[in-house]
């Protein structure tokens, strides 16, 4: 694996521009960036375990709540972001 760290205000402005489209937001002067570079095929799946990031405990928002409770909220979520609507 290699990692790559750059300062932000140290990348010329084409290859930010670059960098900016393809993490799909602006960098900001005061940002490093950080790339890892890591095989896809690999002699060694115990290496390619631990490669992979742990998840973010927000991502289980769901753990311990009922298929029906989940669907109450995934409703409520919809009609606040307005996503649900009446068909007449």
């Amino acid at each position: 694996m290699e990692t790559v760290t750059r300062n932000v205000k140290d990348i010329g402005t084409e290859e930010r521009r670059a960098l900016e489209h393809v993490i799909g937001h602006d960098l900001t002067e005061n940002q490093k960036l950080v790339i890892n570079v890591v095989s896809i095929e690999s002699k060694h799946p115990e290496e390619d375990a631990q490669v992979q990031p742990e998840v973010p405990a927000w991502w289980n928002i769901y753990d311990g709540l009922t298929i029906e409770e989940v669907d109450r909220l995934d409703q409520a979520i919809r009609q606040r972001a307005n996503l649900t609507r009446d068909v007449e």
